[in-house]
Order: C-alpha cells, then sequence, then structure tokens
C-alpha cells in the first residue's frame, strides 16, 4: 500500500510531493556533516531520493548544553537545509518543536523508514561512536559510506597503527605531510629543511605585544534569529550566553572568516600561538575548528588557503598546517581506533568530579576565571587556555578524565565528541596513560605567568606554593609529581622536573601535601 508524504522544503512550507513509492535513497544526514558534496549525496536523484535532517532533543539534552553550541548546530543545520532545496534536493526536515518529534535519532530515522519505505538507507560515517551503535541497532540498517572530509580514513590509520604499534604524532604528521605533498619540496624534502618549528611558536604577548585585528561577525539573518529565539525559550536553563552570537552558520560565512583569518592573523598565528592575554579571547586564532567540524569548510582547502599567503612566515605555516592535517586526523584516528573502551580509561585513577566554579567563573584564580569566562561568554576558550589552563587545574586536582571531556562537550560551541575525547581525556588529563602524549602536560603557575598577563592580576604568586598567597597551580603541580614520582621520574621528558623536586626535602612536601588538600576540599 502507498502512502503519502510530506517534505518539509522551507521554512515552514510543507509541500505535497505525492507518493513515496519511487524513493530510493533515504539519505541520513547528521548535524556535524553539513556537506553538500559529501559521499552520502554520491549519485544523489532528486527525482527519487529525499534527504533526513533531524533536530532531536536528545542530542541536545544529552548533557548540559551552552545556548551557543544549540543554537550554533540548529541554525548551522537550517541554513544547510535551504541550501540542498536550492540545488534541487527533496529534504524531509524534522525541527525540535514539531509536535510529531520522537525527540531521538533512532525512533525519527525508524518512522521515516515505515513512511518513506526507501530502497536503501544511506549515511555517512557518524562523528560519534554512540551515533555509530545507534545506526547499527535500527531494524534496517544504513549504507555507511566512508567520509571523504577526512585526509586519512579510518582504515587507513588502522593500516598505519600495525606498522607503528604505538602511534606518535610527529611520525603521523610527517607521513600525512609526504601523502599531500603539504609543505613537501621536489625533491621530497620538508620545505625549510624541518619538519617541525614548534621551538619558534611559543613567544609571549610581553607587557605591551601586537595588536590584535578585529575578527568579522557574522549578523545573524531570519533563519538563525529565529533558531535564537527558540533557544532562549526551551533552553532557558542551559549554561552560557547567547545575547552576542555572531558564529558562522552558513558555508560562504565561514569562507570569509578563513579568508579573513589567512590575510589577518595567521603572518602572527604561529609566533603567538601558545600565548595568553586578558580579555581577548580568540588573540590570532583562526576559530574555525566549528566550520570544519561540521563540515562547512574542508580541511585541505583551509591549509591551501594558508599556504597561498606567501608573506607568512614558515613557523606559522607548519604550525597551522601540523594542526589541521596532523593533529585533527591523529586524533580521530585514535578515536575511532580505540573505542568504545577509550572514554572509560582513567590511568591515573582521578576520581574527583569537575569543580562547581568551572559552570560560573567565580574563583580567585585570575587565570581560571578569564578562561572560563571566555566560555561562558563565547562558548570558546583556544587551545592553551583548554589545554594549560582549564585542563591543567583538572589534571592537577585528579577529576575523572571522562568528567571533563563532558564539560568541553558542554560549553564549547566547535565540541564534536571525536575530537573532544582523545584532546581532554587523552592529551589534557592523560587518562589513556600515555596514547595520545608520551607525558602528563604537568606545570607549575609559572607556565602561565610566563605566558600570560593573569599573574599580575591575581592575588596568588606563582612562585608560592605554600601559604596564604601560593599559587594553586604551583601546589599541586608539587603534589602531582610527588604523588606520581613512581609512574613518571624515569620519563625522559620529565627528567628535569623530577629533578627539581628532588631539591625539596620531606618538611616542605609534607607542608605541600597539605596544602594541596585543603586547595581540594575547597573546590570540590
Amino acid at each position: 500500500m502507498t502512502s503519502t508524504l510530506r517534505y518539509n522544503f522551507g521554512p515552514g512550507a510543507l509541500v505535497e510531493q505525492g507518493t513515496t513509492k519511487d524513493i530510493r535513497h533515504l539519505v541520513i544526514v547528521f548535524g556535524d556533516q553539513l556537506d553538500a558534496d559529501s559521499a552520502a549525496f554520491d549519485g544523489f536523484d532528486p527525482d527519487h531520493d529525499v534527504v533526513l535532517q533531524m533536530e532531536v532533543m536528545e542530542e541536545a539534552s544529552y548533557i548540559p548544553q551552552h545556548k551557543k553550541r544549540i543554537a550554533y548546530f540548529l541554525a548551522s543545520m537550517r541554513h544547510f537545509r535551504h541550501e540542498l532545496v536550492a540545488r534541487g534536493r527533496r529534504v524531509h526536515y524534522v525541527e525540535i518543536d514539531d509536535p510529531s518529534n520522537t525527540g531521538q535519532f533512532e525512533t525519527e530515522i525508524a518512522r521515516a523508514q515505515r513512511a518513506f519505505r526507501p530502497q536503501r538507507t544511506v549515511a555517512l560515517e557518524p562523528g560519534d561512536w554512540r551515533v555509530a551503535e545507534m545506526l547499527r541497532r535500527l531494524p534496517e540498517t544504513p549504507e555507511i559510506r566512508t567520509d571523504r572530509h577526512f585526509l586519512c580514513s579510518r582504515e587507513e590509520f588502522a593500516r598505519f597503527s600495525e606498522q607503528h604499534p604505538r602511534p606518535v604524532l610527529e611520525t603521523f604528521y610527517r607521513a600525512m605531510r609526504r601523502k599531500t605533498g603539504l609543505l613537501m619540496d621536489r625533491a621530497g624534502r620538508p620545505v625549510g629543511g624541518a619538519w617541525n618549528f614548534d621551538r619558534e611558536n611559543r613567544k609571549a604577548f610581553g607587557k605591551i605585544g601586537p595588536p590584535i585585528p578585529p575578527r568579522p561577525t557574522c549578523a545573524p539573518d531570519r533563519i538563525t534569529t529565529d533558531v535564537l529565539r527558540l533557544v532562549e525559550q526551551r533552553f532557558a536553563d542551559s549554561p552560557g550566553k547567547i545575547g552576542d552570537f555572531d558564529l558562522p552558520v552558513t558555508r560562504e560565512q565561514g569562507l570569509a572568516q578563513l579568508d579573513d583569518f589567512v590575510s589577518e592573523r595567521l603572518p602572527l598565528f604561529g609566533t603567538y600561538q601558545d600565548a595568553m592575554r586578558s580579555g581577548e579571547p580568540f588573540l590570532f586564532h583562526s576559530v574555525l575548528s566549528g566550520p570544519l567540524n561540521l563540515h562547512r569548510l574542508r580541511p585541505l582547502e583551509v591549509v591551501e588557503a594558508a599556504l597561498r599567503n606567501t608573506s607568512a612566515p614558515l613557523n606559522a605555516l607548519e604550525g597551522f598546517t601540523r594542526q589541521i592535517i596532523g593533529w585533527r586526523e591523529f586524533v580521530r584516528g585514535i578515536y575511532w581506533q580505540r573505542m568504545p573502551h577509550y572514554a572509560e580509561e582513567n590511568a591515573l585513577d582521578a576520581d574527583l568530579p569537575m569543580p562547581k566554579f568551572y559552570w560560573t567563573g567565580q574563583t580567585d584564580m585570575r587565570c581560571l576565571a578569564e578562561a572560563i569566562g571566555h566560555t561562558i561568554d563565547h562558548a570558546y576558550a583556544h587551545h592553551i587556555e583548554r589545554l594549560m589552563v582549564l585542563g591543567l587545574f583538572a589534571l592537577l586536582l585528579g577529576v575523572r578524565p571522562y568528567d571533563v571531556h563532558r564539560w568541553h562537550m558542554s560549553m564549547f560551541w566547535d565540541a564534536i565528541d571525536w575530537v573532544s575525547l582523545p584532546n581532554t581525556l587523552g592529551m589534557s588529563q592523560h587518562g589513556d596513560g600515555g596514547i595520545v602524549g608520551t607525558k602528563p602536560y604537568a606545570a607549575s603557575g609559572n607556565y602561565i605567568n610566563r605566558m600570560s598577563d593573569h599573574c599580575r592580576h591575581c592575588r596568588f604568586d606563582p612562585k608560592l606554593s605554600v601559604g596564604e598567597y601560593a599559587c594553586p597551580f604551583t601546589t599541586l603541580y608539587w603534589n602531582f609529581l610527588d604523588k606520581y614520582r613512581r609512574r613518571f621520574a624515569s620519563n625522559i621528558r620529565m627528567k628535569n622536573q623530577y629533578s627539581n623536586l628532588a631539591r625539596k626535602d620531606g618538611a616542605e612536601l609534607r607542608a605541600i601535601r597539605r596544602q594541596a588538600d585543603t586547595i581540594t576540599e575547597s573546590v570540590t
């Protein structure tokens, strides 16, 4: 028996399209797969295929989520619907406030399969293990297509891992440089005679520093404005602020931000990529992770755009290239190779919850108040704030690694599971015991003092580990080294740190332990 179905082609427009007997492919597009030229659309026939897009409450509420993160996904998805329709593709779009919406991917896909009765359901590889498992549970299992957005497929990374049983980023990065030919000369050697210019990318701003160029803004149009109103109404209790929403929700806006980064910020990006400055959440960073993670921009086009700036120094070009074709592809490979058990890794047996002030920013520690404030206001913090302020304190304190990941997923507009989990649990928290990073990123308050101006405005002294004005980072740092002495003292990359610890006598270490206990009790 043939049924009649209505396809949502535009804002508020439900257009009768006849019967469903001729539906060949039902093409599922999740919110982080917004590329009209992806493999999901290979062979798409406008007369016989239908796109399924879904806004479901489960995805917006399975963890608390920043209002801007929810709005970014919904606005991007709704704009993508219009792009598909402009290409002549039929789109069945389920909005989150549709009374018939069942609120879950699994039930919405099953409902669409029953209604359309397609010959085949097609989906791109999901970016979340949880979603991949959901697709496997469907009564009618979809055809899963390889996501060619990435430069290294899961199968290719598996082969790399067979050749390198202990995958190291630098080895993988060099393989990707050779594969793509990026920053390689005709003789197959790295441009500039070195693979890595990271030593040139660690400069602080000092007392003045260079001026920070303004970022381009993306004024909300009617579609985005409707989403913002919806989020304010339905997610009023969600964390974060939404009032100055200006995120790139279309491919055109993403490309405009790419052009601006390449011309205005890229030349100084490398030199100052690890620097921090009060009141400056973006600095010289590209802020392109959101459009990249939602597939609005493609990694190869982003790197190629950067390399066209012949006036940018090599340390900036190499540093940016390494982030995109090296680190980004590497952590994705680790995620899919190690899941689902990877999420349970907790090598250091950390057992504390996230401190409550991570949701409010109410702390006397200036660096943390600054980074958390950026997160609350912008749903963003740049990579060194994430790793060496927000992540560092959680590591030294002993927070459960997966809790750090969940907070990251909650509070950042660019967060996707495959990106966040290896970065937080692995690199930031060393929860995987050294799979992503060969040593924990442990540092004292002196590192933050060297790389920022935060300590000048803080009541704590980064040089002190004991006493009323001792910096909690410094206290917890020495306590961390002492606590895990047996585990890390033989790590060659931590030789200097343990040499410094050896200079402290028993009385000082006991005082540090007592103060560390006091700090822990006060923040958890």
